[in-house]
């Protein structure tokens, strides 16, 4: 029997790899911090990604470290903000409840408003991998919150059932859409899943812009791409599956394409969620109005859903 006291101690190898490895953590930390600070990452990012990989960088993030990290939130604000929240300090962002996560969240979302002069970022992108449920977020948002007008795109591609025309897509043929392009009708356009082509009509964007709406283009990555280079105050958030199964689940589910077609839009999903980190935003898509809130939420429009 060893004798008490006499434990054995770990070989130097292993003291010394705990030690880098903590060290590395630290600076991963540190460096999240510096992005939320300096700006170049939002809070809110931060926020979504602790909750996507709780053990990850972020998720490992204590909350009080977190808060202090956010422009002009000192000590004092922020102990305030966690008991008027009802967060402990030692919670770390990735064990936060879900309650928690959402009035951390509404706090954000408020002060970064407040900060901003409470201006909604007018134009707002949302974009992701097929079947992510786009259509449907979208669907939700122009039912439950009228002052977001979400914009139409063209499509070369035929109706799916139950979709109409104008309030769906503009259907339209390949002449038509050629003439679109011509007279430079469109703000973007691109050919998606080496099939159909779409596209975003201009002039419906710029007469609400004008008249102080804000709007929601609801397209595919190519098209994201082509908005930020067009307009550079848009503003992009890509909108995530659950998980990888999910999403195989939700394309093979609606039963819309043959299994060729399926395959080939899986294909272009992994390249789709690797790009993933050009967005200012990214959106998990468990629940349709969860997500549609949080869409809302980050356009900064204080509004309530409308009861039908």
């Amino acid at each position: 029997m060893a004798e008490l006291g006499n434990r054995p101690t770990p070989p130097d190898v292993d003291r010394v790899a705990a030690s880098r490895a903590a060290i590395a953590a630290r600076r991963a930390r540190a460096a999240v911090k510096a992005t939320i600070a300096s700006g170049d990452v939002s809070s809110l990012t931060v926020l979504d990604r602790s909750s996507e990989e709780p053990e990850g960088i972020e998720g490992r993030l204590r909350v009080t470290e977190f808060l202090l990290s956010v422009p002009a939130i000192g000590t004092t604000k922020m102990h305030e903000a966690l008991e008027r929240l009802a967060i402990s300090p030692a919670k770390r962002l990735g064990g936060l409840g879900k309650h928690q996560r959402v009035r951390l969240r509404e706090y954000l979302v408020d002060r970064e408003a407040a900060n901003h002069g409470r201006r909604p970022n007018r134009l707002v992108v949302l974009a992701g991998p097929t079947a992510v449920g786009k259509g449907s977020v979208a669907g939700y948002i122009r039912e439950n919150y009228p002052d977001v007008l979400l914009s139409v795109s063209a499509t070369t591609r035929s109706p799916r059932p139950g979709e109409v025309d104008g309030v769906n897509y503009f259907f339209v043929d390949d002449a038509e859409f050629d003439r679109m392009i011509g007279a430079g009708e469109l703000l973007e356009w691109a050919t998606v899943h080496n099939a159909s082509r779409y596209g975003t009509p201009r002039r419906p964007i710029e007469q609400a812009l004008e008249a102080g709406r804000s709007v929601l283009l609801e397209i595919d990555l190519q098209g994201a791409r082509s908005v930020r280079a067009a307009m550079p105050e848009a503003r992009l958030i890509f909108l995530l599956p659950p998980t990888w199964e999910e999403l195989v689940r939700r394309l093979i589910g609606r039963g819309t394409e043959d299994s060729a077609e399926q395959q080939r839009r899986l294909e272009t999903a992994k390249v789709e969620l690797a790009a993933q980190d050009e967005f200012d935003y990214r959106v998990v898509n468990s629940d349709v109005a969860d997500a549609a809130r949080e869409v809302v939420d980050l356009m900064k429009i204080r509004t309530a859903p409308s009861r039908s």
